[in-house]
């Protein structure tokens, strides 16, 4: 198996679930009778972590590891590391270990075969794992080894930290952030409870003058953070930055940073992309998408995930929204085909899988339950005019093979309906009574009581290779009206499959779609 592929195995494998019990009878770590008392090292160390796969090393990452004892005796213990993280991905890990003391230096060790499981309960082997390290004056230094002998594989992670005293503050918060530069017309505005960080630009701005903005701030007290403060980062393209904050207890939160759409322009030619990477795969598995990034998003990185497990490439699996260089309306256009996804990624898959594209954000998670699964499309962006219309081109050709995955025990195939693809733009209230934040995703963004208004096409039928132009008028929900003093989200919607959402849609449609916009007031 190749290196870049078992990569990812482990990362997955480093969910939730990432290492779980023996079974009962297995002693491993156990001294027996001949227990003695030495040196208590049981508590809770803050360090680095490396994670290497036959020697390659990936790059350190914060950590907190947990040292308890097993029972009364503190030759025996337990270590933990709770929610490790490697490449995006969080897990525990769980062994018991005998503790012995020579020359003022505590010695631990253990092993145990391990159980790997992924997130969504399939099991994937069960592996020899073991631990060994000293603890020195509060100072703690470990390795983990697993050995993969069906892969070849051998995996090692190394930790070097100091003891915690139990009186660090939990606290990771970003303050006081500031960008000073002549393109910035609002500073940021900070929302700890979202986790991001928001400013705007003047619609003048290039994308080389957002090239090296440089935010300078301020992080709480014995915290960390990376990037650091002061150092130049890259906001062209609709790019977004992540700051991960470190408090000094070891909790983290993470940070992201992006420019508010211009003016609320929203004019999407599909010019110009970018290149985007699945956070789970220390190999970096990419793919081109629209710009910007922060307005535009499509599921692709959830393609990625099944194709990662598709060994045989039985699926045959492309990414469901692909740029069309040759076929566009004008110039470039986005191309989203519906794929035959039955059973990939050990059933975690719907039968078929739509092409999309949406304003918004996707956000990645192994899930089966379908109901959980429509909720990673998080739809909308902050927009803040009385829309009048929507405007487009859009070219479709329907697949032959309608496949009806409503019941996931049940797919029917061929059941000689005609697919059709969805275009639609759809305002919505962005708060709620309470003034929280209203996000609108798979399950609710058809019958949200916050939606406000629509506008979509009339016929998504096959347009016979023809590129057809639409032009619709938004139209107001019963009772809705537009609100000058309401902030709203637009949330412009395609899909390569109409009924996706249900699960339901031909192998093989596609859609190709340019020079989508709104035009407001």
């Amino acid at each position: 198996m190749k290196k870049n592929l078992f990569y990812y195995l482990f990362v997955v494998l480093c969910t939730a679930t990432l290492f779980t019990s023996c079974s009962d009878d297995d002693d491993n770590g156990k001294n027996g009778d001949d227990q003695t008392e030495v040196t208590d090292i049981s508590g809770n160390y803050k360090g680095n972590l490396v994670v290497s796969i036959d020697g390659s090393a990936a790059d350190p990452v914060s950590q907190v590891i947990s040292i308890a004892k097993s029972g009364e005796q503190t030759s025996q213990v337990i270590l933990s590391l709770k929610k490790f993280s490697f490449a995006g991905q969080l897990g525990d890990i769980e062994v018991p270990c005998t503790v012995e003391e020579k020359d003022g230096v505590q010695f631990f060790s253990g092993q145990k075969d391990l159980k790997f499981t992924t997130e969504f309960g399939q099991l994937l082997g069960t592996l020899p794992t073991s631990v060994s390290g000293t603890v020195k004056d509060g100072k703690v230094s470990m390795k983990i080894g697993v050995t993969v002998a069906a892969f070849g594989q051998t995996v090692d992670v190394a930790f070097e930290g100091d003891k915690m005293t139990g009186n660090e503050s939990s606290e990771a918060k970003i303050s006081d952030f500031v960008i000073d530069s002549e393109f910035v017309t609002e500073q940021p505005v900070i929302d700890d409870e979202n986790g991001t960080i928001a400013f705007k630009v003047n619609d003048a701005a290039t994308n080389d003058d957002l090239k090296a903005l440089i935010p300078t701030f301020q992080v709480s007290d014995k915290a960390t953070v990376s990037p650091a403060s002061g150092i130049a980062q890259d906001f062209s393209g609709g790019k977004s930055v992540e700051y991960i904050v470190m408090a000094e207890n070891g909790t983290t939160k993470v940070y992201t940073v992006s420019i508010v759409g211009k003016n609320n322009i929203l004019k999407y030619s599909f010019e110009e992309w970018g290149e985007q990477a699945d956070k789970t795969n220390p190999d970096k598995m990419k793919w081109s998408s629209p710009l910007p990034f922060n307005e535009l998003a499509t599921a692709n990185n959830g393609v990625a995930y099944l194709k990662a497990f598709d060994f045989t490439n039985k699926y045959n699996l492309s990414y469901g929204t692909l740029e069309e260089k040759e076929a566009g309306y004008k110039g470039t256009a986005a191309k989203l085909i519906t794929q035959y996804t039955k059973g990939a990624g050990f059933g975690m898959a719907p039968a078929i899988t739509p092409g999309s594209l949406f304003t918004g954000r996707f956000e990645f998670q192994a899930v089966t339950d379908p109901k959980e699964q429509l909720k990673l499309t998080k739809f909308g962006i902050p927009y803040a005019k009385k829309p009048l219309y929507f405007k487009g081109a859009f070219k479709y050709k329907a697949g032959d093979n309608f496949v009806d995955g409503s019941d996931k025990n049940d797919v029917k195939e061929n059941t000689g309906d005609k697919d059709q693809c969805g275009i639609y733009a759809l305002l919505y209230e962005a708060t709620n009574e309470k003034e929280e934040e209203v996000i609108l995703d798979g399950n609710t963004i058809t019958n949200s009581e916050y939606r406000v208004a629509i506008a979509q096409i009339k016929d998504g039928s096959d347009t016979e290779d023809k590129w057809v132009e639409f032009n619709e008028t938004f139209t107001y929900f019963a009772g809705k009206v537009y609100d000058s003093s309401k902030k709203y989200k637009m949330a412009i919607v395609c899909s390569s499959s109409k009924a996706g959402d249900s699960f339901k849609g031909a192998v093989n449609s596609t859609l190709f779609v340019d020079e989508l916009e709104i035009i407001g007031e």
